[in-house]
Formats: C-alpha cells, structure tokens, sequence
C-alpha cells in the first residue's frame, strides 16, 4: 500500500516489480478499485513495473464531494506519474479509467509509450442519460441500480455460476457515492474525440463481445478514431480483465511486445 497526496486528496496505490522494469500504468472502471486487475496482472512478462491507483472517490482513495471533471482525473493520473517519477508508460485503461488514458496520451505525450483502450470510448453515453442515473443513486443509492449495471458488466454465465460474482457485486454498491456520482459527471461531461484523433502513440483497442456498457460497435468507432488495432474478446462483458483474464493477457502481452523499447 502506498499513498500519494494531490490537490489534498489522498490516492491509494500499489506500486510493483522493479524500479527500473517498463513501466505498465492501469486505471480502473467506474465502481471498481484497483483489485479489478488482479487476475491480469500474473499473465503479463516478468520484470514489469506495474502499478495500479484507486481513482479519486474509489477504493481507498479519498471520495471528495461530487461532481469531478475528466480535467481532474486526468491531473490525479499525472501527479501519481510524478510522484513516482514514472516515465515511458504504458498506460492500460478500462472504461472511465480507458478515459483518462486518452486524456493524458494527449496531455502528456512524454509520459506515455503506448495505450490499452479497453472497453472504452472518446465519449460514453450522453450527459442526460449520466444526469438520470447520478439523479436515480442520489435518490435510491447505488444497491437499487446494481442489478442492470452488473448485467452490463457480466455475461449471464458468470453471474449465474461464478462465486466471485458477488464479491463483484459487493465492490460495486460499497463503491462511496460521492466518488461514483463524481465521475458519472466527469463521463457526462467528457468528449475527447478531438486530442484522440489527434494521438500519434500506439493504440490498442480491446472490448468485451457482450459489453452492455460499451457495446462493441462504440469501442470499434474510438479505435478507428485514432488508428489503434481492435480486438473483440469472447465471453466478455464490460470487465474482460475480470471474465477472459487470459485472452486478454495474450493480447496485452503481444502489444508490448510490438511496442518495447
């Protein structure tokens, strides 16, 4: 466990392998933490440095009061680079976490060596349909709306056979609801097809085949965006890191190969 303080808040992150090994940099999904990764991050080569972060209002970072900006989000991401001197990442982002990967590609081209969209967009979803569901948790709170978010997030085998699907479950609704509604804002607020189509870093795109969050087809139009390969991933909802941890190993594994130094 490790903290990193930024713009008073404090962020919970895990920092592993060598000091001097590539860097891998991983940002999490909406209602996730950084244990969203762990079935991941054993597949991947030896002598990676890899570290994953608890956004702001997730895990256990500090959920200051809503709403946040993606602007924001980004400047966590960028400060937990500097605080660890991190430099030539390789930054692995999984839906509001694929977000902010784009946005600080765009920001800080000197940081990033390359990007993992997974499950993402340069926009999701429009800012009613986010205003609607911030509105819905602030009145029921997030229990009352975990049924349909989980059957975005998980094929229906999962949900019916696997034991680890309530732990799921049980991430989701414990999730604070300033940190959730925080970043519901942050996505509503979000069109970054501009600096994505802008971004001259390797690219590659992976999806859930049975997304229900971000269905195929949005992924598919964000990778034509900025030129990146795409890569459907079977047996996978919203969290193919979680549902197909090998199948998605292997293609990670492939493109840092492709793209090492």
């Amino acid at each position: 466990m490790q903290t990193v303080i930024h713009a008073g808040a404090a962020f919970h992150v895990r920092d592993e392998g060598p000091r001097d090994g590539r860097v891998v940099m991983f940002a999490n999904s909406l209602g996730t933490d950084l244990r969203v990764w762990d079935a991941l991050v054993p597949l991947l080569p030896a002598g990676l440095r890899l570290v994953r972060f608890d956004k702001r209002g997730h895990g256990l970072s500090d959920a200051p009061p809503a709403p946040y900006d993606m602007d924001t989000l980004i400047g966590d991401a960028e400060a937990i680079c500097t605080a660890l001197d991190l430099h030539d990442i390789t930054f692995v982002g999984l839906s509001i976490g694929g977000m902010i990967g784009q946005g600080l590609a765009a920001r800080r081209p000197d940081l990033l060596r390359a990007l993992v969209l997974m499950d993402t967009a340069a926009t999701m979803g429009s800012a009613d349909m986010w205003r609607d569901r911030i509105a819905a948790i602030r009145a029921q709170g997030i229990a009352a709306l975990a049924a349909p978010i989980l059957e975005r997030w998980f094929t229906a085998p999962f949900r019916a056979a696997d034991p680890d699907f309530r732990l799921w479950a049980n991430m989701l609704t414990r999730t604070p609801v300033e940190g959730y509604v925080g970043c519901c804002a942050a996505i509503a607020g979000a069109d970054l097809s501009a600096s994505t189509r802008s971004l001259s870093l390797p690219v590659l795109a992976l999806c859930g085949a049975e997304d229900g969050s971000s269905p195929p087809d949005l992924v598919r139009a964000t990778a034509e965006l900025c030129g990146a390969a795409f890569h459907l991933i079977a047996g996978a909802g919203h969290l193919p890191c979680v549902e197909a941890p090998a199948a998605t190993a292997r293609l990670i594994c492939d493109f840092l190969e492709r793209t090492r130094p």
